[in-house]
């Protein structure tokens, strides 16, 4: 298949399903941090011209127009994720935030005939539409929280083997720590029950995310996780 990986400057998603046999290419405004099929530019003006990875030439643009078999999207988050609800009313009054929102229903509307398009728990449940899925890459052999929401069009859902789950660590509210699978997963003898919440490697004791300020701190959070890459190829290719 002819498969654009819309928004993705990391190749992760993009070589997954190279890796089985497809014909994909990423797209963003930033450079691809892997070689491989990758054009820097607008997404819009790929949309409308399929193009073709040639070796040692890099992508060329044929002269008559191709179709798109899939596409996955990953578009920005950062005027869309709930995480960022503080600075909505800025971002609404200057106008970013529609601009997002537009650019998000233009990639869902694109004339493709098989779209997921991932984000964070963002308004696009409701200034667009609710998901069809939602995912945590502790389901697909990563220990790691990071709710990520899938909107599908002609693509079944995601299904995570059960053999691939990682289990969390229970951190009680007094600060004692319990692996999952002992006695007191709720709690301690100290505190009883229902005081312990379930927390993964890359969390804080208080649920955050351990990253700190850091001027790649959005592009590692941005990334797909490989387990998650892998069952889109293999399950949607």
């Amino acid at each position: 298949m002819k498969i654009l990986i819309a928004c993705e400057f990391s190749g992760i998603v993009r070589d997954a399903f190279i890796a089985r046999g497809h014909d994909a290419i990423s797209c963003d405004l930033l450079p691809t941090e892997r070689p491989g099929p990758h054009y820097m530019g607008d997404i819009g003006y790929i949309l409308e011209n399929a193009p073709i990875f040639v070796p040692d030439k890099g992508v060329m643009f044929p002269h008559h127009k191709h179709g798109w078999d899939m596409m996955v999207a990953h578009p920005p988050c950062t005027h869309l994720s709930v995480s960022g609800a503080p600075s909505f009313k800025e971002k609404v009054a200057d106008g970013r935030q529609q601009a997002a929102l537009d650019f998000v229903a233009m990639l869902l509307n694109a004339p493709i005939r098989k779209i997921a398009l991932e984000n964070p728990v963002s308004i696009i449940s409701t200034r667009i539409r609710k998901p069809d899925q939602i995912i945590q890459p502790y389901q697909f052999g990563h220990d790691a929280s990071k709710k990520t929401c899938l909107w599908l069009k002609g693509l079944p859902l995601l299904v995570a083997n059960p053999k691939d789950y990682v289990k969390p660590r229970m951190v009680c509210s007094c600060g004692k720590v319990y692996p999952y699978d002992q006695e007191f997963t709720t709690g301690c003898p100290e505190c009883g029950p229902g005081h312990a919440k379930p927390r993964w490697a890359n969390q804080t004791p208080g649920g955050h995310n351990k990253l700190g300020p850091s001027p790649n701190r959005a592009k590692l959070r941005s990334l797909t996780y490989q387990g998650i890459a892998n069952a889109m190829a293999e399950q949607w290719g």
